[in-house]
């Protein structure tokens, strides 16, 4: 099941979109609706950590030390996309958490599309 990366990448990319979706209705001033959304984006939180794991163990004689590291930079994104919800819906800034999101994103994009079980665009 886990030879290759849909299940993971089918997860994470649905967690992105439900961020942004929970982003949206907070601007629209839907409380409700957003915290129905942010409920179902800590479920694909736990499902992203879990494909993931299980394609670490399944995998992990290939380079452990930079699926590890690319592992670690996914939980820290997880963690920004969290720490942005909860800041936006206490009314705090969260200027600087979006640039560290967008940075740790970006890192852990181009780990995963540049390890062996990635798409290889960059090589």
């Amino acid at each position: 099941m886990f030879d290759n990366t849909h299940a993971h990448i089918t997860t994470w990319v649905v967690a992105i979109i439900l961020f942004f979706v929970a982003v949206g209705l907070h601007n629209a001033g839907k409380k409700k609706g957003m915290k129905v959304v942010h409920m179902i984006l800590r479920l694909f939180y736990l499902l992203i950590i879990l494909t993931g794991a299980l394609l670490f163990w399944k995998h992990q004689g290939i380079n452990p030390a930079l699926y590890g590291i690319k592992g670690l930079v996914g939980i820290w994104v997880i963690g920004m996309f969290e720490m942005i919800l909860v800041r936006m819906n206490k009314g705090k800034s969260t200027n600087v958490l979006w640039i560290v999101m967008v940075i740790a994103l970006l890192i852990v994009l181009y780990l995963g599309l540049r390890l062996p079980l990635g798409l290889h665009p960059f090589a």
